[in-house]
């Protein structure tokens, strides 16, 4: 039998989840943390476990439970989402508390339903309806789209806890259970890359939700993968806010794939232009960067530089790659600029154009496609584009400036 311990991160509340060391790849997202699946045990008059986790981490869970409660004994599992990841285990969970009640959103019953097929006790909650268990009363909040139609917030206002499920959620395998022991640099890092890997085509539905959480009396965010927010809540509503509203930060990112060296070299040049103006860059090689890694910089980054060779009169595979990952994620109000090389052809910047193009965003100088190896004055001249483009950054931020005024 497996003995793991649960945590109790508030009187009579504890986290009874699962830790997932050694998954690397989170349906294509890597996952170079590992991760976890929290689960929530709140003890009262009527015993509740909010969420679960995934199907292969069952009996960790069931451990920890045990610790506190016998299983048997659970009222209620509040299923706040109906992805596998957290409702996974909810078929032997039934099973070892068959008198539980599941208390969802309306479309997670009907999700529910269409994943198990199962027959189960359902309580339907709407948006601000509430739950009595004792001494705690228990409100939801529905979330849709942030970032599955049925998701919901649990919130405790007894325990200013806040249970938002994957909202504010981080890819992190640690024993360590809050953010400040594991410290801001680290948790802000993989709650980024999980904002922009998983949250970021939802921005306008993020903002509502924001504006229905800060109206909460909130000490403590409990998501359900990652750590737990207790000392940074401010800060994460903050970062939550500037990428919800698609806000930026004055730097840049190249991302390209080369075959002979052409576009590598384009690439650098660009690079030379940007950091000549101040501007700070960033260069992702699709070769040796996961698309999720640098969806990341994309989401902290106003100019996005694409880069390609034409090959059998498209794109590089890598770049393609990229481009349907970034058309789904979304971001919005980015400068973008298009660059390569080609033998004959060179169809891969027009693609790429249209793509960005599709986006809306903001395109201010014409494209570079470079026949074969580019001389030392083609170089040049891509170096000034470089400096045109960080000079007309400059210049847009400063008319939002006077505008906000």
């Amino acid at each position: 039998m497996i003995l793991l311990q649960a945590h109790q991160i508030k009187p009579k509340v504890y986290w009874v989840g699962g830790i997932d060391w050694d998954i690397r790849n989170f349906h294509g997202y890597t996952t170079h943390r590992g991760t976890t699946y929290n689960a929530y045990l709140i003890i009262d008059k009527k015993i509740v476990l909010v969420d679960t986790v995934k199907h292969y981490l069952f009996d960790e869970m069931l451990a920890r439970i045990r610790t506190v409660i016998d299983p048997a004994k659970i009222d209620y599992i509040i299923s706040n989402h109906v992805e596998m990841d957290h409702s996974g285990s909810l078929p032997k969970l039934v099973d070892v508390a068959p008198n539980a009640t599941i208390v969802t959103s309306t479309r997670g019953e009907k999700g529910l339903q269409r994943h198990y097929k199962k027959n189960w006790k359902f309580h339907v909650v709407q948006s601000r309806d509430a739950l009595n268990i004792g001494k705690r009363t228990l409100h939801f909040v529905h979330i849709p789209m942030v970032h599955w139609p049925d998701s919901m917030v649990t919130y405790v206002p007894s325990d200013k806890l806040l249970l938002p499920n994957d909202a504010f959620g981080q890819h992190i395998a640690s024993p360590e259970r809050f953010d400040d022991e594991l410290g801001w640099a680290v948790v802000r890092e993989e709650a980024a890359k999980y904002y922009a890997n998983i949250v970021l085509p939802y921005g306008g539905q993020v903002q509502k939700a924001l504006a229905a959480v800060t109206a909460l009396d909130i000490d403590m965010i409990a998501p359900s993968h990652g750590v737990i927010w207790r000392s940074h809540i401010a800060d994460i509503i903050k970062e939550y806010t500037h990428w919800a509203s698609h806000e930026t930060k004055q730097r840049a990112v190249i991302v390209y794939d080369s075959m002979w060296g052409s576009t590598e070299r384009i690439a650098h040049a660009l690079w030379e232009g940007m950091e000549a103006e101040g501007i700070p860059v960033t260069m992702r090689n699709l070769k040796t960067t996961h698309i999720s890694d640098v969806i990341t910089d994309v989401l902290l980054s106003k100019m996005v530089l694409l880069g390609s060779p034409t090959l059998n009169n498209g794109m590089l595979p890598t770049m393609g790659a990229f481009l349907t990952y970034l058309k789904g994620l979304r971001p919005q109000n980015r400068i973008g600029f298009v660059f390569g090389s080609y033998g004959w052809g060179g169809q891969a910047v027009g693609d790429i154009e249209k793509i960005l193009n599709d986006l809306s965003w903001d395109l201010p100088e014409k494209s570079v496609n470079i026949n074969y190896v580019p001389d030392g004055s083609e170089l040049n001249e891509v170096k000034n584009i470089g400096k045109k483009i960080a000079r007309y950054t400059k210049v847009q931020k400063s008319k939002n400036k006077i505008n906000e005024r």
